[in-house]
């Protein structure tokens, strides 16, 4: 009965790849916008990750994300280090200059300022050049994207100079960042100089990294460090998560990828469940010949949902398939890096394609079940 079932169902070629286009291109559709709109919430925590050394973030109790930032007076990374369980803290600065190449071209940078003598926070994923030589004077590490614009059609080389707030600044590494939401490039420098660089004001420190002792718990320095010194602390995992939910609830992403995830689903259920529908209604009268020999109710409701099961895999398969081939395509274009299908996503995708394909074959199963085999034997 399986072989017949499935031998009905490819009979009609068309309808059959009807079935399985309306499928794949929902899973596509799906698949392809939920991991974009995943991305673009892991891009506002880029930064965050790749500062690996620090555990623990302390910041004004009204920060809301990363690129919010009220600047933190300077004695403020002493009283965290006061802090009983805080093994060491250091500063982190955060601005947005203007650097400027020597042909005149210039762009708003993401620049990040690291402790001058420990350098933590420093990147870890160097293309070129070591993170060490920010020791030197007046030298900067530049992510790829910021050095293409900068030297377009130029092989990377160290030695590269930059104008920055009137002084001029030597890149001595060159590093592979996260992709960051708004795309801009990323600096890093000393943290005096990178004050420097941006221009001074009466408060400039933008965050406290921090790292607690052996045998005390991150939730316990942190509770520590907020009763001390009044400010917040959380750990890096809490602040990503924080910078993700204030963009999901203050900006149109979600609304705007839910929209057209919204209408994939709707696409999905309708063409798959008209077309399947259609497809048991000009097959009535061989599913009645086969209730007129006496196949029972429950084997031909298998039966269909065999069909509908199999329409399920292979559309899903090509759907899933035709997002893996789209970001395989631009894996290598900068300004889409970091855009992947989630483990998550793949799997709740096949879960809504599964439910749209058994729910539209509900519908049939109900045609098949009163239907009487007298109707083969009608002209």
């Amino acid at each position: 009965m399986n072989f017949v079932a499935l031998q009905m169902l490819t009979s009609d070629r068309a309808k059959y790849l009807g079935l399985i286009f309306a499928v794949a291109f929902s899973t596509f559709l799906m698949a392809q916008q939920s991991a974009i709109f995943a991305g673009l919430m892991a891009r506002t925590t880029s930064q965050i990750q790749d500062i690996q050394d620090a555990h623990l973030w302390v910041m004004d109790p009204y920060t809301q994300y990363f690129d919010e930032v009220k600047a933190l007076p300077d004695d403020t990374v002493y009283r965290v280090r006061g802090v009983p369980g805080v093994e060491w803290a250091v500063p982190l600065f955060k601005g947005q200059p203007r650097a400027k190449a020597g042909d005149g071209n210039f762009r708003v940078v993401v620049m990040l300022g690291v402790d001058d003598a420990t350098l933590v926070g420093a990147p870890r994923k160097l293309v070129m050049g070591s993170y060490e030589d920010l020791r030197q004077p007046d030298s900067i590490l530049i992510d790829r994207v910021g050095y293409e614009f900068f030297f377009p059609k130029q092989s990377y080389r160290l030695g590269q100079t930059l104008e920055m707030n009137e002084h001029r600044v030597r890149i001595v590494g060159i590093f592979d960042s996260s992709a960051p939401f708004q795309n801009f490039p990323v600096f890093y420098a000393r943290y005096k100089n990178a004050i420097n660089y941006v221009g001074r004001e009466r408060n400039l420190m933008s965050f406290v990294l921090a790292h607690p002792a052996a045998g005390v718990t991150d939730a316990e320095v942190c509770r520590r460090i907020a009763a001390a010194t009044g400010l917040r602390a959380i750990t890096a995992d809490e602040f990503g998560w924080q910078t993700i939910w204030y963009y999901f609830h203050h900006t149109g992403i979600p609304v705007n990828f839910g929209i057209t995830i919204s209408i994939a689903l709707l696409v999905g259920t309708v063409v798959a469940g008209q077309t399947f529908y259609i497809f048991t209604i000009e097959n009535l009268k061989q599913f009645g010949a086969l209730k007129a020999i006496g196949v029972t109710n429950a084997r031909l409701v298998g039966m269909i949902t065999l069909q509908a099961l199999t329409v399920a895999a292979v559309g899903y398969s090509l759907g899933l398939g035709m997002t893996a081939t789209f970001f395989e395509v631009t894996k290598d274009n900068l300004d889409l890096r970091g855009f992947f299908i989630y483990p998550e996503i793949a799997i709740g995708t096949a879960l809504v394609i599964l439910l749209i394909v058994l729910m539209a074959s509900l519908i049939s199963i109900r045609r098949v079940l009163v239907l009487e085999p007298a109707v083969v034997f009608r002209g």
